[in-house]
C-alpha cells in the first residue's frame, strides 16, 4: 500500500493504526475538532466584533463568556442529537436486519455471498465466506457488509457530546483569555497572531490523526478563522459608528 497520503510514518505504524476502530476514532475526530475550531472562531468572531464596536475591555470579556457558555452548551447539545439520532439508525438497521435473518436465511445467504462476488470475490469463494461467516455470526457478518456497523460499537452520544463540549471550551479560552489579559492598544493584533496559530495547530493535528494532506487542512482552517474575524470586525466597527 502507498503511503503518500501526508503521512511520514513507517508502513507498519501506519497498518497497526489503521487496524483500530476506524469509525470510533472519526467519530472523537470529528467532534473533538470541530468543537476546538469552533470555539475559536466563533468566540474570535464575537469578541473581535465587539471589540470594533467599543473599547470598554469589560464589554467585551463579557461577551466572550456569553460567547463559550452558550457554544459549548450549543456543541455538546447538537452533537448528542445528531449522534443519537444516528444511533437509533443503526439499532433499527439491526432490528431489521436481524428480522429478515430470521425469515428468509438462505436469502441472506445468498444476498451476502453476492456482495462479496461484486468486492471481487470468485462466487465459489464468496460462497464459501458467506457460509462461514453465516455460522459464525451472521448479523455481524451483514451488519459490517451492509451498513458499516459493528453491533457491538455502536456510535455513542455521550462520547461526543463531551468531546465536543469540551474541545470547544478549551478552543474559546484562548481569544477569551487574550482578551481579557492583553493591554488594549495591542489587543487586537495579538488576537489574531494567536487565533492564527490556534487554528494552524488545529488544522495540523486534524490532518494529523486523519492521515490526510497537513497543508490544505492549516489553509482552510487559518483562512476561514481570518473571514471570520475581519467580516465580524468590521461588522462592530459599522455598529459602533452608528450606534455610538
Amino acid at each position: 500500500m502507498s503511503l503518500e497520503i501526508g503521512t511520514d510514518e513507517d508502513p507498519q505504524h501506519f497498518h497497526d493504526a489503521m487496524g483500530e476502530h476506524v469509525g470510533t476514532r472519526l467519530n472523537w475526530l470529528r467532534a473533538a475538532v470541530l468543537g476546538a475550531n469552533d470555539g475559536i472562531v466563533s468566540t474570535a468572531g464575537v469578541v473581535m466584533g465587539v471589540a470594533g464596536a467599543t473599547s470598554d475591555s469589560t464589554a467585551i470579556v463579557i461577551a466572550g463568556i456569553a460567547a463559550l457558555t452558550a457554544g459549548a452548551l450549543s456543541m455538546g447539545t447538537g452533537e448528542f442529537v445528531s449522534v443519537s439520532t444516528q444511533r437509533d439508525s443503526e439499532k433499527s438497521l439491526l432490528v431489521l436486519e436481524a428480522r429478515e435473518l430470521d425469515q428468509m436465511p438462505e436469502t441472506e445467504q445468498r444476498e451476502l455471498a453476492k456482495m462479496y462476488v461484486d468486492k471481487g470475490l470468485s462466487p465459489e469463494t464468496a460462497e464459501r465466506v458467506a457460509a462461514e461467516l453465516t455460522a459464525n455470526d451472521a448479523l455481524r457478518a451483514h451488519a459490517d457488509i451492509e451498513f458499516g456497523i459493528d453491533p457491538d460499537n455502536l456510535t455513542n452520544p455521550w462520547h461526543a457530546a463531551w468531546a465536543s463540549m469540551v474541545a470547544f471550551t478549551v478552543g474559546a479560552l484562548l481569544p477569551l483569555l487574550v482578551v481579557a489579559f492583553v493591554p488594549a492598544g495591542v489587543r487586537i493584533p495579538v488576537t489574531v497572531l494567536s487565533v492564527v496559530a490556534a487554528l494552524a495547530l488545529t488544522g495540523f493535528v486534524s490532518a494529523r490523526i486523519g492521515y490526510s494532506p497537513r497543508l490544505p487542512a492549516v489553509l482552510r482552517n487559518v483562512s476561514g478563522g481570518l473571514l471570520a474575524m475581519g467580516i465580524t470586525y468590521a461588522i462592530g466597527m459599522v455598529a459602533g459608528v452608528q450606534l455610538g
